[in-house]
């Protein structure tokens, strides 16, 4: 059954990471088929603590993060389930060949455990802010993208890898995240099913990542100041998406906002635009994130803020999405 346990003093360690290095050990203990790889960043990733516990089923390849993904395609072929952890950048471009050919193309079950996405790493420059990652990794046939929004998550989402067909990218930050489940007994967590997070009929923003609690900010923010009632969905699985929640909230609130620490080309804004262009219904739709740029260095909250992703930039677009001019009636029928 497994599950965490802790005390308030501990709730400091429960970002992503951590979580994830919990659950590893946890499907390490369940399955002996589980094995895990680092290209040299067994401590950053957390999948050291694998490591520690199961060191004849861990291997690090050293500098080399081609090899670490040739390599758990080939235990992959093998009958083994290999998670392999590195920097999200340097999974989706530095290592996109090996992962294209020799992961998706075999179809086997690598799951990738992509830490340090978005700007969460902020500080280190461009060489480590990964804001392409979600967009290479939705283009690959048979890849599961899944982005959790917190710790709890995170551990709900590796465990649910191992069971998912396929390979897997799990895209989570460096740490010190916002917890949003006090307890990883509070988050329900379906992998292909978006997660509402606040319920809303005026305007609904569609979140990832760390922005899902950004947007939560936001949602109590604007009630608080205007009456605005935001519903806030969790797209914790960006591929396959859940059309069925993205459609409910066209026909519901009729307002889409997408947020993500991500380029709005490719990720989670275009999977969502894509759901709504192929439905034939109108809607005032804006993306927030990084648009077609670098983003500059510093620390995440501030880069998040520059971005317009904290809880005032998202509230700022609720406000200007609220006052948006299109045909809000109520009858389709001029709708393809």
């Amino acid at each position: 059954m497994g599950g965490m346990t802790y005390t308030m003093t501990d709730t400091t360690k429960l970002s992503t990471a951590e979580c994830y290095g919990i659950a590893l050990c946890e499907l390490g203990e369940e399955h002996k088929d589980v094995v895990a790889l680092t290209a040299d960043l067994a401590k950053s990733t957390k999948i050291g603590m694998f490591g520690e516990k199961f060191p004849e089923r861990f291997v690090n390849v050293g500098i080399a993060e081609q090899n670490l993904f040739a390599v758990a395609a080939g235990m992959a072929k093998n009958g083994l389930v290999p998670f392999a952890s590195t920097f999200a950048i340097f999974a989706a471009a530095r290592s996109l060949d090996q992962i294209h050919t020799d992961i998706c193309y075999q179809n086997v079950p690598v799951k990738i455990i992509a830490t340090h996405a978005g700007t969460s790493f902020g500080q280190a420059g461009s060489t480590h802010h990964s804001l392409i990652d979600m967009t290479c990794m939705r283009a690959l046939p048979h890849m599961t993208v899944i982005c959790p929004c917190d710790g709890s998550e995170t551990y709900h989402a590796v465990k649910a890898a191992y069971d998912i067909p396929g390979p897997v990218y799990i895209r989570i930050n460096r740490g010190f995240d916002q917890v949003i489940y006090k307890n990883v007994e509070d988050c329900k967590f379906e992998w292909n099913k978006a997660s509402v997070m606040n319920e809303g009929t005026d305007i609904t923003v569609i979140a990832c990542g760390s922005c899902v609690f950004e947007a939560m900010q936001a949602a109590r923010m604007v009630e608080a100041d205007a009456g605005i009632k935001v519903r806030v969905l969790n797209m914790h699985t960006i591929k396959p998406i859940d059309e069925e929640a993205v459609l409910n909230a066209v026909m519901d609130t009729r307002r889409i906002i997408t947020v993500e620490d991500h380029e709005i080309q490719g990720g989670l804004g275009s999977a969502v635009a894509e759901v709504v262009a192929k439905s034939g219904k109108a809607c005032a739709f804006k993306m927030l994130g990084h648009d077609n740029d670098f983003s500059t260095i510093g620390l995440q909250e501030d880069l998040l803020a520059l971005a317009k992703i904290d809880a005032n930039g998202i509230a700022e677009a609720i406000s200007e999405v609220m006052h948006a001019d299109f045909e809000a009636d109520d009858a389709w029928d001029d709708e393809f």
